[in-house]
């Protein structure tokens, strides 16, 4: 666990920052200039904080009288561009920092068949595409056996179909690596596909921190991730294929039958955005729709009604007009008709 809380004063910047980020993708999210990349300089070192604390694990890194140096504080850091050696192979770039510590060439072997970099071992940064160069930082980071992995941007240089490339190695090191990560960013498709708990970001202060899912569905927070990413993200688990091909999906909002195939045991991330949700009073019938849940309203922010569905939260855009129609408020009981769910990777 990452314990943050801290302050700096810049001119034209009073930053003000308190979070917590277990293991997993902690993104912090917010716009251009609001202290994303100041905030991870000062939890690396590489930028002191006026005042505060920063903890990792229990072991303090600053505040009560200490300041660890950069080197001491077992923090990987990725940047937005690579920053490899350029007169080093692969190999070499990716032994640099770990070449003193014991275990290392076991750890070497584990990073190099993780992130799929045994090709790339002999070649020299200059002849990496974009993505293979990012995949060589990250391994490089990983290697200098950090406690917490932080990574600033490290999709913006690259082209669409580099970022496409990279995607899949930082969700299986979100999966397969137990460290907190943070990750920074202000791209809303990165943070629904690999973020697991979001720190929202406005003008140097933390505006709101927690789960992902929890933040997609609450009406008043949502729309700070853009005004059409409003919903629900629910995980499930395939119990079976249905004789028509469907397959039936288990979540803690009931029952879903999404497009087959997908084998029986399959976690999946689902995404069910607040437009594609309709509200009925009563038991709907003769319907295309196929995925009908029973929900309570939990509260009503405008047209978007905020819905609890068995142990989940949901989002319904409606108007207001509709709201009326229906006479909802909070505990009204309902039925959630849903047009479309989308299954994230990862």
């Amino acid at each position: 666990m990452l314990e943050v809380a801290f302050r700096r004063d810049f001119p034209g910047l009073s930053l003000d920052v308190a979070f917590r980020a277990p293991v997993g993708v902690t993104a912090l999210f917010g716009p251009s200039g609001c202290g994303k990349t100041t905030t991870i300089n000062a939890i690396a070192g590489l930028m002191r904080p006026d005042a505060g604390r920063i903890a990792l694990d229990g072991r303090v890194l600053f505040g009560d009288g200490i300041d660890l140096p950069p080197q001491a504080r077992r923090i990987g850091y990725v940047f937005q561009d690579a920053r490899l050696f350029p007169h080093m192979t692969v190999a070499a770039n990716l032994r640099y920092p770990s070449r003193w510590r014991r275990g290392a060439a076991r750890d070497f072997d584990r990073i190099v068949e993780m992130l799929a970099l045994g090709p790339l071992l002999k070649r020299r940064p200059a002849t990496l595409s974009g993505g293979e160069r990012q995949r060589t930082a990250i391994g490089r980071a990983l290697l200098s056996d950090p406690a917490l992995l932080v990574m600033d941007e490290p999709l913006a240089a690259l082209d669409e179909a580099r970022k496409a490339e990279i995607m899949p190695w930082l969700e299986r090191l979100r999966d397969e690596i137990r460290l907190p990560i943070l990750y920074v960013s202000h791209s809303v498709p990165e943070v629904l596909r690999l973020a697991t708990t979001v720190v929202l970001m406005q003008r140097g202060r933390v505006c709101h921190a927690g789960p992902l899912a929890g933040i997609l569905a609450d009406a008043a927070l949502a729309p700070q991730l853009g005004a059409r990413e409003a919903g629900a993200l629910i995980r499930g688990r395939v119990e079976a294929t249905e004789p028509d091909g469907m397959i039936r999906v288990a979540t803690a909002a009931g029952p879903i039958l999404l497009p087959g195939p997908l084998p029986a045991g399959r976690e999946l991330r689902l995404r069910i955005l607040a437009h594609e949700v309709i509200l009925s009073r009563a038991v709907p019938s003769g319907l295309s729709a196929l995925n009908v849940l029973p929900v309570t309203v939990a509260r009503i922010d405008g047209g978007l009604v905020q819905l609890v569905a068995g142990d989940e939260r949901m989002l319904a855009q409606i108007t207001p007009r509709s709201v009326k129609a229906l006479e909802l408020r909070p505990g009204t009981a309902c039925h959630a008709i849903v047009k479309s769910v989308s299954v994230l990777p990862g």
